[in-house]
């Protein structure tokens, strides 16, 4: 079993496309702490969505109900127009949604093929994979520095090399790496670029847009907000649990998402 539950969505599809990843009034409460009240979110192919809000607005919490890592009290996650309900991470991983946390999530001492393979190892084909359990170490290493080459990674030049190795921002691109070769439906980054240099996040940045261009949707957790209204699309504002504002950067200021973070404004409606 994958740990996904599947059921048909009620409802129609309206507007120019489906989201690839929704979720419908959703609510988390911790004791008498509420972290998500009723919070309403799409992410579209081919589009960065920007999350945003201050500390306790409740992104991260939205991000674990969305990947499996916690169950929302009430409401619906839809994955392509279906609605989902995550047992857990690892369901989410097996239908496709990758996430790449600040901390990382890599293993220093080994290499990066071991890395964006860990957990996920190849074995080799016959009865040295299926009796005496071997992995398939040429195939990964082949497909590890495809993908590499694929996002365009030019500071990684041995895909043997020990991650402790590298820099944070060539590990940080290993990190985006293995997402991006098994997020086959969502990539969520949870502030990507928090630790790093302006040259190695202008790196992670050329990563996103990378990916975005392939199609991949993006959701993109970021206190950085020059680099947000450079890389989204859109970015969807959070004020105590509740979503305050969906914003374009091409039509907003970033003196407008502030004022709606700390409660200046209100948007329109609310």
């Amino acid at each position: 079993m994958s740990g996904t539950a599947e059921v048909p969505s009620s409802g129609g599809e309206q507007g120019r496309a489906q989201p690839v990843l929704s979720a419908r009034d959703i609510w988390k409460s911790y004791g008498r702490v509420a972290a998500l009240r009723g919070v309403d979110i799409d992410v579209y192919r081919g589009e960065v969505l920007g999350l945003v809000g201050d500390n306790g607005a409740g992104k991260s919490t939205l991000i674990k109900c969305l990947t499996g890592a916690e169950y929302p009290d009430s409401g619906s996650i839809f994955l392509e127009g279906r609605e989902v309900v995550f047992h857990g991470p690892l369901a989410a991983r097996q239908a496709g949604i990758e996430v790449v946390h600040q901390t990382l999530g890599v293993a220093p001492q080994l290499d990066i093929t071991s890395n964006l393979y860990l957990g996920r190892e190849l074995r080799r084909k016959g009865v040295l994979g299926a009796w005496a359990r071997m992995l398939d170490v040429p195939t990964m290493r082949r497909r590890a520095a495809e993908e590499v080459k694929g996002l365009g990674i030019a500071t990684i030049q041995d895909i043997g090399q020990a991650v402790e190795t590298l820099s944070g921002g060539q590990r940080q691109a290993v990190a985006v790496a293995r997402a991006a070769a098994f997020g086959s439906k969502v990539l969520v980054m949870d502030e990507p670029t928090a630790a790093l240099g302006v040259r190695e996040a202008g790196q992670v940045h050329r990563l996103i847009a990378s990916l975005r261009d392939r199609g991949m949707p993006i959701i993109l957790i970021s206190h950085n907000m020059p680099a947000l209204w450079e890389l989204a699309d859109r970015v969807q504002i959070l004020r105590l649990g509740r979503v305050v504002g969906v914003l374009a950067p091409d039509s907003s200021t970033m003196e407008e998402a502030v004022a709606l973070m700390t409660g200046a404004r209100v948007a329109p409606g609310s």
